[in-house]
């Protein structure tokens, strides 16, 4: 099943306070002693899961510390997933939003819970993988992807979320913001991939909801039949934009057995292991079931390079100012570096990888 661990104990929280108000909000979760988990996953917002007898769900909340400016919207999220999931069956239903500070400190929602198996490196060793199994996952992650991209947003109501014109440059231009505002290091290739990025803006096709993280382990898969989807889960930040934006993100952690070995162990996703398709195959068949023209894409995939690029630093400058003490982030530094670096070369060839 997922992946949980005790919380760590600077992620704690007022427990019995908390349950009280669980009980009165979510009366399906009952009045009994409440558990109280932390998901291991995940490097962004916190995330618990709640037991309570036979019940189960789950709190997402901000991390700890400054946040980027529109970051972590806890409201904007819950509203999301409520309009969103009734049309889009993976994208669990939100219970609870509370902006109340007295409850946890910070605004907070609480969703429903699926069980399964995150897809990351650490599957399970019993789980029947191999050459089928990859092949499956692959397809079903492309199906998956297509079929949030069909969504019709506007009959949905989720046209306040996003502002479609336009919406390509704006995104380069404030993750390059955001990189210079949590700039730990000085990366020479940074400047000339961030020129090159505003000097190469394509024209996007019409506008689609898009997931903006849509990777392996965001991916919740059955127990039983493990390249069955359950669930895409870490909605924070998902929008009405370009459509390829949600591919390139995609495919940038879409690693290959052919890829440098310093980029694999960067980037530890089990697409690497035999039967699953290669960037190339998943970005065809998503062609194919879109019917969306996919030639500007190439440009995507390097701006998803930048981004996780960008992502990765703000996360390794809250573990070196103390923020977070999670162990995991403290070479993060080194992979801002490589990711840049592979984004600039790929800049330079201008393909996918």
């Amino acid at each position: 099943m997922t992946d949980v661990r005790p919380v760590r104990p600077e992620d704690e929280f007022d427990r019995e306070g908390f349950a009280s108000a669980l009980t009165q909000h979510v009366p399906q979760s009952g009045m009994g002693a409440l558990q109280v988990w932390q998901f291991a996953a995940g490097a962004s917002n916190l995330t618990y899961l709640l037991e309570r007898g036979d019940w189960r769900g789950v709190l997402r909340r901000p991390p700890r510390g400054p946040i980027a400016p529109k970051a972590h919207d806890m409201e904007r999220e819950f509203r999301w997933l409520s309009r969103l999931s009734p049309v889009f069956p993976l994208a669990p239903r939100p219970y609870w939003f509370c902006e109340d500070l007295a409850t946890l400190g910070v605004p907070f929602y609480v969703m429903e819970y699926r069980a399964g198996y995150v897809i990351d490196q650490g599957l399970p060793a019993d789980l029947p993988t191999g050459q089928a199994w990859g092949e499956r996952v692959s397809q079903r992650f492309v199906a998956a992807l297509s079929e949030l991209h069909a969504v019709d947003w506007q009959a949905a109501g989720l046209g306040e979320f996003g502002y479609p014109e336009g919406f390509l440059a704006r995104q380069v231009e404030r993750w390059i913001e955001r990189y210079r505002r949590a700039a730990a290091a000085d990366i020479p290739s940074a400047e000339p991939l961030m020129d090159w990025l505003l000097r190469n803006v394509p024209a996007s096709p019409p506008a689609t909801v898009i997931h903006n993280d849509f990777k392996l382990n965001n991916l919740i898969v059955a127990p039983g039949t493990p390249d069955e989807i359950r669930a895409v889960v870490d909605w924070e930040m998902s929008t009405i934009g370009d459509p390829l934006l949600d591919l390139g993100v995609a495919l940038s952690y879409w690693v290959e057995p052919s890829d440098p070995p310093e980029l694999r162990a960067c980037l530890p996703y089990p697409s690497a292991q035999p039967g699953f398709w290669t960037r190339r195959q998943v970005a065809q068949e998503y062609a194919r079931q879109s019917a969306r023209p996919i030639d500007a894409l190439p440009y995507h995939l390097v701006f998803a390079y930048f981004k996780l690029a960008v992502i990765v630093q703000q996360i390794f400058v809250r573990w070196k100012r103390g923020q977070t003490t999670n162990p995991r982030f403290a070479d993060f530094d080194r992979r801002v570096r490589l990711l840049i670096d592979h984004a600039a070369a790929l800049a330079g060839r201008e393909e996918l990888g």
